[in-house]
């Protein structure tokens, strides 16, 4: 993919699909930047996993723009326990929505990939074109099947139909608006929780998944919101491409940063007994600096919000969060 000419979001009709989850909520507000009418659709007026119920909706509404941020999400727990629902409703909801973009004339859409579409054992860090290029994740292959299959089909309704559909892919999102369940949250916020609730109880030790040595990469949710109107403005073209800050992290010192954005001082103990899923995820996000963007927010300054938006009452606490 590449620059290949501005798309103007002024006084254009935009369609954020998914606008309750954490992405696409981030959307929703680095929207109000723009002179653009965002169009939003609760669930329970149109289940995106109904096809007939999607195409009424986008007939009647005659969106210009999509941000597809729809979607059943959750951490490890979450995506070995819900097999079937991550994979079918993740599919049901993209086939629906792109196939709808392109039958109702929506002249752009973008589709957020997931570093997961990588292979467990890929090439540190991880260029676009090794995708599909060895086994995925056992812990979220589900949900890794149905990102590759969205990217793959923006690609083929664009090289059969011409139709500006892109895909980026970002590492591990946290922020605002996440889901802070203890078990099928992402990491960042169910650590978030851990941490509080340990401090407000004055418990001596906290117990993590994993041994902690598995490395990812973080990147504010805000901040890849930025990225998303971005690319819509300035992408196109076949395949896609990864968005990221060029840095990872271990899960043991997150976890020790969050301790202290907490204000927790007991002990951390590593549950090794427990999945540690693939041991790097790193992002190669070369190409899309090359055309301009870079993350705003450092992993403490944004782990600092996250905690302020748990206390607030943000996000949800319900497994697994469904983003639609």
């Amino acid at each position: 993919m590449q620059s290949t000419g501005h798309f103007d979001l002024r006084n254009k009709r935009v369609f954020v699909a998914g606008h309750r989850g954490m992405v696409g909520s981030a959307i929703v507000r680095r929207l109000k930047q723009e002179s653009c009418e965002v169009l939003i659709v609760a669930r329970d007026e149109v289940d995106l996993t109904r096809q007939a119920a999607v195409e009424a909706w986008m007939r009647a509404n005659r969106p210009d723009a999509v941000f597809f941020a729809a979607g059943r999400v959750g951490g490890i727990h979450a995506n070995n326990t819900y097999t079937a629902e991550f994979i079918a409703h993740n599919l049901q909801m993209t086939v629906n929505v792109i196939e709808t973009a392109h039958a109702t004339g929506v002249t752009k859409l973008l589709f957020p990939g997931s570093a997961c579409m990588y292979p467990k054992f890929a090439t540190q860090p991880m260029k676009e074109e090794f995708v599909l290029t060895g086994s995925l994740e056992p812990t979220n292959e589900p949900y890794a099947i149905a990102k590759i299959a969205g990217a793959k089909l923006c690609e083929a309704f664009r090289r059969q139909f011409g139709d500006d559909f892109i895909a980026i892919t970002p590492p591990n999102l946290y922020g605002p608006g996440d889901n802070y369940s203890p078990e099928d949250g992402h990491v960042v916020a169910a650590l978030l929780r851990r941490f509080h609730i340990a401090k407000t109880t004055n418990a001596p030790v906290v117990s993590v998944w994993g041994s902690g040595k598995p490395r990812r990469e973080f990147l504010a949710v805000d901040d890849f919101a930025d990225a998303c109107v971005f690319a819509m403005k300035n992408c196109s073209g076949h395949g896609f491409l990864n968005v990221g800050t060029g840095k990872d992290t271990a899960i043991g010192d997150l976890a020790r940063l969050i301790a202290e954005v907490v204000g927790y001082e007991g002990r951390i103990e590593f549950d090794a007994s427990r999945p540690d899923g693939a041991p790097q995820r790193l992002l190669d996000a070369s190409r899309f600096a090359a055309l301009g963007w870079k993350a705003k927010t450092s992993l403490r300054d944004g782990l600092t919000a996250t905690y302020a938006d748990f206390l607030a009452g943000g996000g949800r606490n319900a497994p697994p969060s469904s983003e639609h």
